[in-house]
């Protein structure tokens, strides 16, 4: 079935659940204006979408009345999945320029031909080509915070199986050709993995995962770093959790985090919705998985060499502003960094979840499980020392099912791709001797640039959250597809807003018939069945 008879979507969705005791006279409050579709419906974004109608003349027009998709052996996670290999080949054929020589040269030619990719530095650089082993073995010729790999215990896993893979023998040059190529076939896996993920994550909109796979910043920044694992991980961790399996959800959160500290972040949105509909019990399950899964992979490291483990750690603290990030253009703009600059992020990431926590417990409607991610993991970006283009991809998945609207999405993205292209063509103006590219003034409008990109997704997820009948997929009566146990249950405890409507649709049932008789001083008892009035 499709949703291809759907002319104009619904416009209001009915009042939060009364989690209390309903009186016994009819609630004055308007029922639902409607009712979730069969569970077999599949959404078609050109039907429901302008953009993705637009996109789909391409390709003949939106599907008819009549449309069988999903029907043969190209369901839509097979579909998904060579769409996904397909992007993944051309951003690897947008790098042969640096693969064949550029790499390898001197100075800025990486730069200018915006093919720039950490794994195949790193190959020698981090000891790999050596034979060494991360977080074991000292990287020679290091001092200070990185005598050790700075990666995560589960990347530096990944790193390692790679580089037991790349052939021995051979020039360094063809060692990180070989180390990279292996690397990016293994990174197409993960995006195939994560993209399988969110088809199977709404169920009924699995042709929204079609905006992961054809997002330019996959295509751009899928192989500049390890990010594509974490990725994958978490976008599991998330399916999973839609399924109400909380344990295994909990499980692939921590394992991510064991790849990328951000899935971290995503246990906070679930303690706020838990909250909200008291399901404390599917909570600690996947807390505990979550522990678990985390410590399986780093204690034996731990344990093995303290130092080397916490070589991320200690690295990521002593940042300083990096490229991307408003810090940057502050600390340039004064021409001195901030002393205390992690006191100041400390303070704006938790000013910003507060405010997110005040949104989750006091929106009209429970807000989606991938909304309030979404939310906290782009605040986490907007105010971390460096945003590099490759974090993106963090939000990429949680985008796609936030805010599913190509129009919105294509507009972050557009603003990411100029970031991507401004920063190469910014470190080729500073590393080559003929300055090609821009300058400083030019790369700090394409920081802002992509900031505000970010922010504006961000305020077109929140303005979902506080009018839910804004939301594309709560239009038709679905409630939150991606939160599994959560998705359906009342709330048992809300502030603010919230509150209020719940309060005052419990106090419509004992309200009089006359509105002069709410200024009565004597308080009037419900009417019960059978009962008359004097």
């Amino acid at each position: 079935m499709t949703s291809s008879d759907r002319d104009e979507p619904v416009g209001h969705i009915g009042p939060i659940e009364d989690s209390g005791p309903a009186p016994a006279a009819p609630a004055k409050v308007a029922p639902p204006a409607t009712v979730a579709p069969p569970a077999n419906t599949v959404v078609v974004p050109a039907d429901e979408d302008p953009v993705a109608a637009a996109g789909s003349e391409v390709f003949g027009g939106p599907p008819g009345r009549r449309a069988l998709l999903g029907v043969s052996w190209w369901i839509p996670a097979r579909f998904l999945a060579l769409v996904v290999i397909v992007v993944s080949v051309l951003g690897m054929a947008q790098k042969l320029p640096c693969y064949d020589a550029a790499w390898f040269q001197p100075g800025s030619p990486q730069y200018i031909h915006a093919c720039y990719s950490d794994i195949p530095h790193l190959f020698s650089g981090r000891g790999f080509a050596a034979g060494l082993h991360p977080y074991v073995d000292r990287i020679p010729g290091t001092s200070g915070d990185l005598q050790y790999l700075e990666y995560p215990v589960l990347t530096g896993f990944f790193m390692q199986i790679a580089a037991w893979l790349t052939p021995g023998g051979g020039s360094s040059q063809q060692q990180e050709q070989w180390f990279w190529a292996i690397n990016a076939g293994l990174l197409m896996a993960c995006a195939v993995v994560a993209v399988v993920a969110l088809s199977r994550t709404h169920r009924r909109r699995p042709w929204d995962a079609l905006m992961f796979a054809l997002a330019p910043c996959l295509l751009l920044n899928a192989t500049v770093n390890w990010d594509l694992l974490a990725v994958a991980l978490a976008a599991v961790a998330i399916a999973w959790w839609s399924g109400s399996r909380p344990v295994w959800a909990g499980v692939f959160i921590g394992l991510a985090t064991a790849a990328k500290l951000y899935p971290l972040l995503l246990i906070g949105p679930l303690l706020l919705l838990c909250w909200r509909a008291g399901r404390w019990r599917e909570f600690r399950a996947m807390l505990g998985g979550a522990v678990g899964a985390w410590l399986l992979v780093n204690l034996p490291i731990m344990l093995a060499n303290w130092r080397g483990w916490s070589t991320f750690y200690v690295f990521s603290e002593h940042r300083t502003e990096d490229y991307g990030s408003f810090w940057l253009i502050l600390m340039q703009s004064r021409g001195i960094g901030l002393a205390n600059l992690d006191l100041f992020i400390g303070i704006l990431m938790v000013l910003a979840c507060l405010g997110i926590a005040w949104l989750a417990l006091s929106a009209p409607r429970r807000p989606r499980f991938a909304q309030l991610a979404f939310l906290v993991v782009a605040a986490f970006i907007l105010v971390n020392k460096v945003y590099s283009p490759q974090y993106a991809l963090w939000l990429l998945p949680l985008a796609v099912l936030a805010r599913p609207r190509w129009r919105d999405f294509l507009i972050w993205q557009a603003c990411e791709v100029l970031y991507t292209l401004g920063i190469w063509s910014h470190l080729g103006f500073v590393t080559g001797p003929k300055q090609h590219g821009i300058g400083e003034s030019w790369y700090h409008f394409a920081i802002v640039l992509h900031l505000l990109g970010t922010l504006y997704l961000c305020g077109m997820v929140i303005r979902d959250i506080l009018l839910p009948d804004r939301d594309p997929v709560r239009w038709d009566g679905t409630d939150d597809p991606s939160g599994g146990v959560l998705d359906h249950a009342p709330d048992v405890f809300v502030v603010g807003t919230a509150r209020q409507l719940r309060e005052a649709a419990s106090y419509a049932g004992y309200a009089p018939a006359g509105p002069e008789l709410w200024l009565d001083d004597e308080p009037h008892a419900p009417e019960t069945a059978g009962s008359a009035k004097p």
